[in-house]
């Protein structure tokens, strides 16, 4: 895990705490909130390996930044992303919700009475729709890979330029350039010809943002009405291109936060603190010495019925079985 980001609060007085972890499949983040919903730790970095890895790296981060006061007054924990199950199962969280649910909670908080938020990561997209803090419809693209983070650095990589300078790059484009962006493949090989006509790579680089863009409201979007104020998250808005693109489009101004990176965490924090204080409970929470234990996830497909539910299971040092998941049915649940 390589950090990127990091904010460490330099306020030094600490009321009771909540953690959110995000972790999905490009990167992990972290957030830690106060009661009075004050953001008092954050981090945003790529995952390299697996979520194990990521989740207990992430805490030997958390340790050599925090001090043990900070630690001692977490209250509560709630994870989110694509790992969530696992992440609850390995730190002893006390909720897992939806990437849904979290960064909609975040984003209302942050930007009171946002309608729309365009949330693009690094494998998926998804659109959230809100009306006075509730949701009211949503929908997410986990197929095709277009326009996401990692076919962006990919496409960066291909070109010989940072993925950090696509947006100012796009912003000195004087040609117009249609690129197919229907898929991956039709956007790369149209990119190529594209080149090989003798466009600039502002201009093509312009031309690619706009296409995924057009294929984001195409087939995330389709059918949805996006009424503003409307915000940008996820690791793609750090890219000034789609953010302009998405403007030209819609016609209204884009939101981007300062958290826009680590909503998600940020979300499942604000979740666990109004879980902790509505059920008045106290967290499992193992503390940040989930760094140094021994998790091993394994998986079996149950027999017992027709469904055939693959149900996935962790073991911790070696022997005791703390979580399990996946099956219809409630069986193995635990």
């Amino acid at each position: 895990m390589v950090i990127v980001e990091e904010k460490v609060s330099d306020k030094k007085t600490f009321g009771d705490l909540y953690l959110g972890i995000d972790v999905g499949s490009v990167s992990t983040k972290f957030a830690i909130i106060d009661d009075n919903m004050e953001l008092k730790y954050a981090t945003w970095a790529r995952s390299k390996g697996s979520p194990i890895t990521s989740i207990q790296e992430g805490f030997d981060s958390l340790r050599k930044s925090l001090s043990d006061e900070m630690e001692s007054r977490i209250k509560g924990v709630g994870t989110t992303g694509s790992a969530r199950y696992l992440t609850k199962a390995l730190v002893g969280a006390d909720i897992a919700k939806t990437e849904i649910i979290a960064h909609a909670v975040a984003a209302s908080y942050y930007i009171p009475g946002v309608r729309t938020i365009l949330e693009i990561g690094g494998q998926d997209s998804k659109v959230i729709l809100l009306k006075d803090g509730i949701i009211t419809d949503f929908a997410m693209n986990s197929i095709c890979a277009a326009g996401t983070g990692s076919f962006l650095d990919h496409q960066a990589h291909r070109l010989g330029i940072a993925i950090e300078e696509f947006g100012e790059m796009a912003a000195k484009s004087k040609v117009g350039v249609v690129i197919a962006g229907r898929c991956t493949v039709f956007a790369e090989s149209d990119m190529i010809h594209k080149q090989q006509m003798g466009h600039s790579k502002e201009d093509i680089i312009k031309g690619l943002c706009e296409a995924l863009v057009r294929n984001y409201l195409n087939n995330v979007c389709k059918g949805k009405k996006l009424e503003p104020p409307i915000t940008f998250q996820g690791g793609v808005a750090a890219n000034s291109g789609i953010k302009t693109a998405f403007e030209k489009e819609l016609g209204h101004d884009i939101i981007i936060h300062d958290y826009f990176l680590t909503m998600g965490a940020i979300g499942a924090a604000m979740l666990a603190r109004e879980h902790i204080l509505g059920e008045n409970t106290t967290t499992s929470f193992r503390g940040f010495k989930v760094s140094d234990m021994k998790f091993t996830p394994k998986a079996f497909n149950c027999s017992d019925c027709p469904n055939q539910c693959e149900v996935t299971y962790v073991e911790k040092d070696g022997g005791d079985i703390i979580a399990r998941w996946g099956d219809r049915c409630g069986k193995w649940t635990m």
